[in-house]
């Protein structure tokens, strides 16, 4: 069951994460774990654990979303969930240009598959 004040709303911006993390690190029972919305925020929620003194990823964990060029180059490396942004692209065109061609749209739910690239920002659960 979701805990509403673990929940978070921001921009998806590095500075948005760096605004949302002491929102997270302040609550008397603060978070083991992020899984922000981007990997922009989890690079910004990472800077405000350490800004906090908590140590990535050995007092908190924090994984993204994307699997942005930036996440491999941070340290710790950022755990994010890759998405096929190049097939994402390909069904949307196909898509739209039925849509403009007055055909009707195969399917309103596309699924592809994302995959986890576990790095070193997360650790494992205890």
């Amino acid at each position: 069951m979701p805990v509403p004040e673990l929940q978070v709303e921001s921009d998806w911006t590095l500075e948005g994460g760096l605004a949302a993390g002491p929102l997270l690190f302040e609550l008397p029972e603060p978070p083991t774990a992020v899984f922000a919305f981007n990997d922009n925020l989890a690079i910004g929620a990472i800077q405000a654990a350490r800004a906090r003194g908590l140590r990535v990823p050995e007092d908190v964990s924090i994984a993204g979303f994307d699997d942005s060029d930036e996440a491999p180059l941070l340290t710790p490396g950022l755990t994010s969930v890759r998405q096929p942004l190049v097939e994402m692209g390909r069904i949307a065109v196909g898509m739209l240009m039925r849509l403009l061609d007055g055909h009707p749209v195969d399917a309103l739910t596309v699924e592809l598959p994302t995959r986890l690239v576990v790095r070193g920002s997360t650790a494992p659960a205890f």
